[in-house]
């Protein structure tokens, strides 16, 4: 699989929660930087994602863009809170894993939904 595939795999499979599959694609030393956080290994990187994932109402595909063994995705996680707050994410891959993430998005957004 090229790291394209390696990445939509992962990405559909957590977007679905689908958490083990998705992280039989991430590699045990994962870094993950993202808005308030630095991640170190799968198990943190695990529980980050397994948190967010119950939340999902939709996804909404943006772009997509790859460039070698880098592949960025820019899409809109919806949740009860908000359906038009983008996120941007660029993973890397080396031996057919996912070895480190970079994740963009607006925290304020992914808040409880406001009264009224």
């Amino acid at each position: 699989m090229t790291a394209y595939d390696i990445v939509k795999k992962y990405h559909h499979a957590w977007t679905t929660g689908d958490i083990e599959t998705a992280m039989s694609l991430v590699a045990d030393d994962i870094t993950c930087r993202a808005p308030g956080i630095d991640l170190t290994g799968k198990q943190e990187y695990e529980g980050f994602i397994a948190g967010f994932a119950p939340i999902l109402t939709g996804i909404g595909d943006i772009a997509e863009f790859t460039d070698g063994d880098r592949v960025a995705l820019f899409y809109y996680p919806q949740t009860a809170a908000t359906s038009t707050a983008p996120a941007a994410e660029l993973f890397t891959v080396r031996d057919d894993l996912i070895v480190d993430s970079v994740l963009i998005f607006d925290r304020l957004s992914y808040g409880p939904p406001s009264e009224g």
